[in-house]
């Protein structure tokens, strides 16, 4: 692929990542007032920051959510964030992620626009709400960590199921061709706008961008086709992203030179999993992350009784 190509088809990525370079420098720049229990951004740690966005990243490109369900349990278990923090900064960094894999949905037609704009604006309403949840137990870290295992069920049973009954349908039906799906959602406004404000409560609330439960809700509650989902996903997470990261950051659990770099991470990281999607099965994405995300719901459960898992 020439220069020129390249620029055509990754301009605005490049762009973005551009600016939050700069942004970044900026931020380091000017400096950050410390935040208690969050280790300092020294060399080795700029580069884990910007590694696990890349990660993050990979598995929004893979399995269309936003990267946060990676992101945010390892600032807190591995990397030593307070939970609180690691809940805005994920959140604050996945505003970029869900741009940037939005606008690339968008200007494929792979969105289904009247749904976007119901479920984004109704999940705008919920980020507020669950945003003034937040600050009733973002300093009780503990209860706010049983909340997010409990969360994180669903993605870990809901994938690994999903990886489960794929590798059985490859097995039993290796070349059956996909049926034809239609390219836009069904759904009455009411139902897309209560769907969508439950999970703004929810991305206000635990900071998850929201992908984990719009994607299998937009499957499995209104028939939608799975290109199709991604994109509406991504494009619903762009507004709840804004003004929950927006809220968290004037809240002060936003750690903005790290959010910086993790950002830097997805936004590459998430075009290098849409271009490399076709080099994996699905299901196996899905169990192997299943089992990842039932491994972090144990962990923040376990961390609440008082068991401790490794």
């Amino acid at each position: 692929m020439n220069i020129k190509a390249f620029w055509n088809k990754y301009y605005f990525t490049i762009i973005l990542v551009a600016a939050m370079v700069i942004a970044t420098i900026v931020v380091f720049a000017i400096g950050q007032s410390p935040m208690p229990g969050v280790p300092a951004l020294d060399c080795a740690m700029i580069i884990i920051l910007i590694v696990v966005g890349l990660a993050a990243g990979l598995l929004g490109g893979w399995i269309g959510t936003g990267g946060c369900s990676v992101m945010l349990p390892v600032l807190h278990f591995w990397l030593g964030f307070p939970a609180s923090i690691a809940v805005g900064t994920t959140l604050f960094a996945v505003i970029f992620t869900a741009v940037s894999g939005g606008y690339g949905h968008f200007k494929r037609g792979n969105l289904d626009k009247r749904v976007a704009l119901w479920m984004g604006g109704a999940g705008i309403i919920g980020v507020i709400l669950g945003s003034w949840l937040f600050t009733c137990i973002s300093d009780k870290s503990v209860l706010l960590g049983f909340i997010i295992g409990i969360v994180f069920l669903w993605p870990a049973l809901r994938m690994g199921w999903e990886g489960i009954i794929g590798f059985k349908k490859s097995k039993a039906k290796p070349n059956t061709p996909a049926a034809p799906q239609s390219q836009s959602i069904k759904g009455h406004p009411a139902k897309l706008s209560s769907f969508g404000a439950a999970v703004g409560v929810l991305t206000g609330l635990v900071g998850l961008g929201g992908g984990y439960a719009l994607v299998p809700g937009l499957i499995y509650l209104f028939g939608a086709a799975v290109y199709i989902t991604m994109g509406t996903s991504l494009a619903v997470m762009v507004p709840m992203a804004i003004v929950g990261g927006s809220i968290k950051l004037a809240q002060g659990y936003v750690f903005l030179s790290a959010a910086l770099l993790l950002a830097i991470g997805t936004i590459i990281g998430a075009q290098v999993g849409a271009a490399t999607i076709t080099k994996f099965k699905p299901h196996v994405l899905k169990l192997i992350f299943g089992v990842y995300f039932l491994y972090v719901a144990i962990k923040f459960i376990g961390n609440y009784l008082g068991i401790p898992v490794w």
